[in-house]
């Protein structure tokens, strides 16, 4: 991946930022704080639509999550429909069974309620509808989707993946074992709906994982080759508010202040990579979850650390701002030291939180395999500070055996 390549896809790269210095992504209108989800059905009913398709998984429905909003939904004399068989890392099925109970059931708009499958789910079934002739895999890659989706509300109940915000979906193809990232600005939902509420009755390792999902999402955002003043601005935002916030969400799963700040800190990073882009650690992770079905909080977490490391001579300055605005005191330090400290609070965050180290699905003989896949998709989608071959990727992944 080096020489004319590199070089290459630079050249492209700098085209890809004046481009999204030109193109006004824009951002979704937002409801926040506790109760903003019974909001809904009023802004629905504004707006004239008349029957929503909720996507979202059947644990969301069994615990109970969906409640106050169908009870708003039935008291304003809103019709909707439920489909509930969103899994994590959501296949190609999945969307085509959501799209067909869509129009089965006559509905209008599209809720995603739930994690980032969830919302991801929503976004490409939208897409579905309204593009019958594109089959999923037509639509991968950036600005493939040609007709505008119908209109998507987007309802995180965790704080990781900032879909509520971005441009970007991500699909399983159970037959490659792979993901792949579909980005287009018709995608991004119409409004954002944040409230802290819903958020309560995480389990501890969730608010950890996806946390630290957002973090790389911010990290890799600033750290990107291509970055803007609106995407430094926001990575800065949500790096800030992690690393005060998460650990609390994390021991006092109901404290609504800082649960909020959670949410907003996802929405800050999901919008600063949809302009920035991701890097490395996501081509891994990707990777880990289409091979081996890991959580994609969970793989970024372990993942983050492991190539900061090995990436730290193209961004130690970049990492070092980052240390000094989460407190790192400066003085005596030279940038790779407090480069080096960054990581090592990336670290502790994740001791304290009871995140692993490795992968311990990862398997000697899958790593040439990984890291081709890993290497081709950084190259050609993303934008991190440095690129690793095919090779030099073995090597990364190599510590993170379990």
């Amino acid at each position: 991946m080096k020489g004319i390549k590199v070089s290459g896809i630079r050249a492209y790269q700098k085209i890809v930022r004046f481009i999204i210095k030109v193109i006004n992504f824009g951002e979704p209108e937002t409801l926040s704080g506790a109760g903003s989800v019974l909001k809904i059905a009023g802004y629905l009913k504004d707006k004239g639509y008349k029957k929503p398709l909720i996507v979202t998984d059947e644990g969301i429905v069994r615990v109970g999550l969906l409640k106050g909003m169908l009870n708003s939904f039935e008291e304003q004399n809103l019709d909707y429909a439920v489909f509930d068989k969103v899994v994590p890392n959501p296949t190609i099925q999945v969307i085509e069974d959501a799209r067909q109970m869509f129009l089965a059931e006559g509905c209008d708009c599209f809720i995603g309620f739930g994690g980032g499958s969830s919302m991801d789910s929503a976004k490409i079934a939208s897409a579905r509808v309204s593009n019958p002739g594109t089959s999923i895999m037509k639509m991968t890659g950036y600005f493939k989707i040609w007709k505008k989706p119908r209109l998507i509300i987007a309802v995180p109940t965790t704080s990781g993946t900032g879909s509520e915000c971005t441009v970007a979906a991500v699909i399983t193809n159970p037959e490659t074992k792979a993901k792949y990232g579909i980005g287009s600005a018709k995608i991004l939902p119409a409004l954002a709906v944040m409230d802290p509420e819903l958020s309560y009755g995480l389990p501890p390792h969730i608010t950890s994982t996806t946390g630290m999902d957002a973090l790389t999402h911010a990290v890799e955002s600033y750290i990107s080759s291509i970055p803007t003043p609106f995407s430094d601005d926001y990575a800065r935002k949500a790096v800030k508010i992690i690393f005060e916030d998460l650990e609390t969400c994390y021991k006092d799963g109901k404290n609504t202040k800082a649960r909020e700040n959670m949410m907003w800190a996802s929405y800050y990073a999901g919008a600063a990579f949809t302009r920035a882009l991701v890097g490395n650690v996501h081509a891994i992770a990707h990777n880990f979850g289409g091979l081996y079905h890991v959580p994609h909080g969970l793989a970024n977490a372990i993942v983050l650390p492991h190539i900061l490391e090995a990436s730290i001579d193209s961004c130690d300055t970049r990492l070092a701002e980052l240390a000094l605005l989460i407190g790192v005191e400066k003085e005596g330090k030279t940038e790779r030291e407090l480069a080096g400290i960054f990581i090592e609070k990336i670290r502790e965050l994740n001791r304290i939180m009871d995140i692993p180290e490795t992968v311990k699905e990862l398997k000697e003989e899958d790593i040439p395999l990984l890291a081709e896949r890993a290497s081709k998709e950084a190259f050609y989608l993303y934008a991190p500070p440095s690129y690793f071959s095919p090779k030099e990727m073995e090597g990364v992944l190599a510590p993170m055996m379990g």
